[in-house]
């Protein structure tokens, strides 16, 4: 069935007042693929009805990347969105949801300083601004975030967490294509020879767990994982692990093994959760 489309703040409280029960939330920027309707279809889990944003969110993009390429195709996000029975997509203009500069924003906090944001300093006090208006102008009860932009998801929660923002934050599975690609909006950029390349990131993630699997320590995990990027030749931004809740770097127990690499111009992140100094028969 083709979701209802509302373009305004008042076409939207007008579409939401006739979705009785419990509003599912998925926050998108558009260019969907199977990552984001796996988020849509979690979402259905968890709630009686679910709106969809698209909103490539300017306040997000630093000067100098991507905002004005970033691949935008409305009609084709909707064809997507109705393969998997989403009930509202709100797709509004930048002037709807910015109607001049915020002068009150958040600061993202401690979290926010390091790995994504140490490359992108600006990045998630952006984020954070569109989450936080778009929890408000929706009212949803649950929202689902992609494990994907593990640092994102962490942040959000935390911002749920100590503003007492009352909505439920579910994060799901990164979902990979059939060589193991994480699925990500930017894979558009890439060539074929780029495309190649770019599995290295998957296949350091690999090593890195098999390390961890055989009891590596900390450091002999990031030096398998990045071996793995040197030898395809990308361009490393960072190979670290660190705690799943605050993303500070961890020796033991629990982390996140987080990257981030640039293939050709595109910069490309991706991760996986994993135990250091715990060997495993997996």
């Amino acid at each position: 069935m083709e979701p209802q489309v509302v373009k305004t703040r008042e076409e939207l409280r007008a579409a939401l007042a006739k979705l009785p029960g419990r509003l599912g939330l998925v926050m998108t920027m558009g260019a969907l693929h199977d990552g984001h309707l796996s988020l849509i279809k979690e979402a259905k889990q968890h709630a009686d009805h679910v709106l969809v944003t698209v909103f490539v969110n300017p306040t997000q993009f630093a000067p100098g990347e991507d905002f004005e390429k970033y691949p935008r195709d409305l009609d084709a996000d909707l064809k997507a969105v109705a393969t998997v029975g989403a009930d509202l997509v709100f797709a509004p203009a930048a002037s709807e949801m910015y109607q001049g500069e915020a002068a009150v924003t958040i600061n993202p906090g401690p979290t926010a300083t390091v790995l994504e944001g140490k490359t992108r300093p600006t990045h998630f006090a952006g984020v954070l601004l569109v989450v936080h208006k778009m929890f408000n102008l929706t009212g949803a009860d649950v929202a689902v975030f992609g494990q994907k932009d593990a640092q994102q998801l962490a942040i959000i929660r935390q911002m749920v967490r100590d503003l007492d923002m009352p909505i439920e934050i579910v994060g799901a599975p990164i979902v990979r294509g059939k060589d193991g690609l994480a699925l990500s909006s930017r894979n558009a950029y890439l060539s074929a020879a780029q495309h190649q390349q770019a599995l290295a990131l998957s296949g350091a993630l690999k090593a890195g767990r098999q390390a961890s699997n055989s009891g590596a320590s900390a450091s002999q995990i990031k030096k398998v994982a990045r071996g793995v990027l040197e030898n395809a030749g990308v361009k490393i931004d960072y190979v670290e692990l660190v705690d799943p809740t605050t993303f500070a770097p961890v020796q033991a127990g629990e982390a996140v093994l987080a990257l981030a690499a640039y293939v050709g111009n595109t910069r490309l992140i991706d991760n996986a959760i994993l135990n250091i100094g715990e060997a495993t028969n997996a």
